[in-house]
């Protein structure tokens, strides 16, 4: 089952000005490198008509078409979603904390915290109601992936192999390979994620 992101705050207001400011970043980010959207699309390995419709701010894509768009600029999600600041040190406070996955019965995934460029380091929030899944085909080559059950039990699949994360428990996996987090059983799951991106040299932009 494929999740859409949904672009929002924590409180769930102000989803307009934050996909206002993705299709800008974008659009900005692809101008700057005197990139066209055809060329965009075949580093990305997104169509055409999806950048379009994400630089119009009419699309609603999914997190790994963010994550597609923002490795081929060399730069993390956060970047595009305009979470991480250029700081040594900074505070992100929960209205700026953006929801990028909802579940059917109301879960979500919160992108805590990020840094910035190719060397990518995330911080997630899950929360799935019984009966939710996620699924993904695969991250970059190399992605490991910590997780932490803060409630409930999180069944996890990474290519053929399985397992149940109980409460309390933590699990390494490396997500470079078709993955699948879901929710199997009658009560909440809350977990947290890092992520880890390993830097990957890149094919330079036109000057």
């Amino acid at each position: 089952m494929t999740k859409k992101v949904n672009i929002s705050t924590e409180n769930g207001s102000d989803v307009d000005r934050v996909s206002e400011a993705v299709s800008s970043k974008i659009k900005t980010m692809r101008k700057a490198r005197s990139l066209s959207l055809d060329e965009l699309s075949r580093r990305s390995g997104v169509s055409k008509g999806m950048l379009v419709e994400i630089e119009k701010g009419t699309a609603n894509p999914s997190i790994a078409i963010l994550c597609k768009v923002a490795a081929a600029f060399g730069v993390s999600v956060a970047d595009v979603v305009s979470v991480a600041e250029a700081s040594s040190v900074r505070l992100i406070p929960p209205e700026a904390i953006p929801t990028l996955w909802e579940g059917p019965a109301g879960g979500r995934a919160e992108l805590l915290a990020e840094t910035s460029g190719p060397d990518m380091i995330e911080l997630w929030r899950w929360t799935m109601r019984p009966g939710e899944a996620y699924e993904s085909s695969g991250h970059p080559s190399g992605t490991v992936e910590l997780l932490h059950v803060e409630r409930g039990a999180l069944s996890l699949r990474v290519n053929d192999a399985r397992m149940s994360v109980p409460e309390g428990s933590s699990a390494v996996a490396r997500t470079d390979a078709p993955h699948r987090y879901a929710n199997d059983g009658e009560a909440d799951l809350v977990f947290s994620m890092t992520v880890w991106e390993p830097h990957r040299p890149r094919t330079p932009f036109p000057p």
